[in-house]
């Protein structure tokens, strides 16, 4: 791309020698900067995400230094800055009722100080949104380095896939199939490298979203974290970032309409996770980008499922890599894809030349997919007035059109009480529903909705129910499982009014979600209902239940949406 003169924004704080200039060059001499680090090289902020409470991320520090030898060698002057992590593994309540946070610190440490471009460096789930968020609302040239997967999990002569494995255990451990010596070994075998997980869970969907958008160089969504490739790929994106700065290759140019089609319709060919559609909604708002519930279906749920991984296949993301990755899937969509422009300049399609398919059980082609219809499926109907979603993928063909009688649990902690009570009144044909688990009412909208099967219903050999909540699962989860209605029980949504016995309906091919209740009597219902109790009086908490969005417009704060730009209005000194 052809180079244009633009001022470097970094220049309003270096380039004067007045008395500002001094304050703001002097301090950071104390590191031992030399003279040209002011005097009009591009400034780079790599923002980083590693923590040690965050395993995915825990090799981002490696990382963010080979950035850096990147960037200097293109002439840019790189400053590593933290911003909050989200340990997807250890956070509570959830690490999504600190996304929206999290997108704040990369916004505001963004547009404080004196950067020309901006390398994200993520992995865990929430963190990759939390810092495109965060960076799309002040828009200056930003590409994405993602973490990579962990290696495949290996035990016992099997493969393991982190995160997917541990929606087995209760099964496991109910059916005496694994001792405690068995879920040990297990438990160390699982998780064998850094990295994040490894099947085609939210953190591996949101690499993939990242380089669909075109904000990560070519094939840098699936190479393990560990591969020495991984590496070259952090050096390369050093480089390139300066010239972007050089270019004026600003996140507007790539971030369109376009690009967001086209991570719709991948995230269908590879079987994403369903936190996809929250998490590309929260980006789309940043943006200004019209995106709406009702895209995913019509853009995603006919594209065939070309990938063979977990939770929707058997292999792993290691074996992806391997097999081709994200280059091959790409020019097997063909068509189905449009051309938009990436950070390297190049769209889309120029991107992957030479993506060859080394294992075609792992990548099907469109004439012989896993599936020939996997995208996430939008629901309409009484019960979710918003709507809700399903991924077909993961769920039992023989689910997707049922009708059941519901089994009510009004909160988490409900569920915990009565699920394994023998006496509870369930059966294989009943309808799970989990009410209190949405953005405002656990708060946070955890990842609950796939609900562990009553023990008495395990050990009769019932493996999949049909469940229902306003809550998320886990990308590595898997069942047939409704979630993020909307709008949610605890603002008053007609999930808030479902009684134990009341027949429900779930009809997939129509993408219909219905509550076989008269009006008249959710009305009488309604007459009735009483909102919970504030679940905070202070604090972040306080602010996200005040201005959370419902999960249909991506759950971002509602004074978050929109762009604030790069301008800093006031210098007080």
């Amino acid at each position: 791309m052809k180079k244009k003169n633009n001022k470097l924004r970094s220049q309003d704080w270096f380039g004067s020698n007045d008395k500002m200039g001094f304050v703001h060059r002097s301090w950071l001499r104390n590191q031992g900067y030399p003279d040209d680090y002011f005097r009009g090289k591009p400034v780079i902020g790599i923002c980083n995400t590693w923590s040690e409470l965050t395993p995915c991320n825990g090799h981002l520090r490696d990382i963010a230094e080979v950035v850096k030898r990147g960037i200097l060698e293109a002439g840019g002057v790189p400053f590593e800055f933290p911003v909050m992590s989200l340990g997807e593994t250890i956070m509570r309540p959830t690490t999504m009722l600190f996304r929206n946070l999290a997108s704040m610190d990369v916004e505001e440490s963004i547009r404080a100080n004196p950067l020309d471009g901006i390398v994200l460096l993520t992995g865990c789930d929430k963190t990759t949104p939390s810092l495109i968020m965060g960076a799309a609302s002040v828009g200056l040239p930003t590409l994405v380095v993602p973490g990579g997967p962990m290696l495949n999990g290996k035990f016992r002569g099997t493969e393991l896939g982190s995160g997917s494995f541990n929606w087995k255990i209760k099964e496991k451990i109910e059916t005496n199939e694994f001792s405690d010596a068995d879920l040990q070994e297990a438990e160390i075998c699982a998780a064998r490298s850094a990295g994040h997980c490894n099947t085609m869970g939210t953190a591996s969907t949101m690499a993939t979203m990242a380089e669909m958008l075109g904000l990560t160089l070519p094939g840098a969504s699936e190479i393990p974290a560990v591969d020495s490739r991984k590496k070259l790929m952090a050096q390369l994106s050093g480089r390139r970032i300066v010239d972007m700065v050089k270019e004026n290759l600003s996140m507007d140019k790539v971030l369109t309409r376009t690009a967001f089609e086209n991570a719709i319709v991948t995230n269908a060919a590879i079987g994403g996770s369903t936190n996809f559609i929250i998490h590309l909604q929260a980006i789309a708002g940043r943006m200004e980008v019209p995106l709406e519930l009702a895209d995913f279906d019509k853009l995603g749920s006919q594209v065939p499922l070309l990938v063979n991984l977990m939770p929707s296949g058997k292999y792993l993301m290691e074996d992806y890599f391997y097999a081709g990755g994200l280059g091959v899937v790409v020019n097997e969509l063909g068509d189905l894809l449009q051309d938009n422009l990436t950070i390297n300049g190049q769209s889309i399609k120029q991107n992957y030349p030479q993506a060859t398919c080394y294992d075609s059980d792992v990548i099907r082609t469109r004439e012989q997919p896993l599936h020939p219809a996997a995208g996430i499926a939008v629901l309409s109907g009484n019960l979710c007035e918003n709507g809700a979603v399903i991924k077909p993928s993961a769920a039992t063909e023989a689910l997707m059109k049922h009708r059941g009688k519901a089994v009510v649990f009004e909160s988490m902690e409900d569920y915990h009480a009565r699920i394994d009570d023998p006496d509870l009144e369930i059966d294989k044909d009943s309808v799970m529903v989990l009410k209190g688990v949405g953005p405002k009412g656990y708060p946070g909208m955890p990842e609950v909705g796939n609900l562990d099967l009553p023990k008495k219903l395990i050990l009769e050999g019932v493996t999949d129910m049909v469940r229902i909540s306003d809550g998320r699962m886990s990308g590595t989860a898997y069942g047939t499982v409704i979630l993020h209605v909307s709008p949610e029980s605890s603002i008053g949504g007609n999930l808030a009014l479902v009684c134990n016995g009341d027949e429900i309906s779930l009809d997939v091919e129509n993408r219909n979600l219905a509550l076989h209740v008269t009006d008249e009597e959710l009305e009488a219902r309604r007459a009735q209902w009483q909102p919970p109790e504030p679940l905070a009086t202070r604090g972040y908490v306080k602010i996200y239940l005040d201005h959370v969005e419902q999960a249909h417009k991506g759950a971002d704060l509602d004074v978050l949406v929109g762009k604030s730009g790069s301008n800093v209005d006031r210098d007080l000194h």
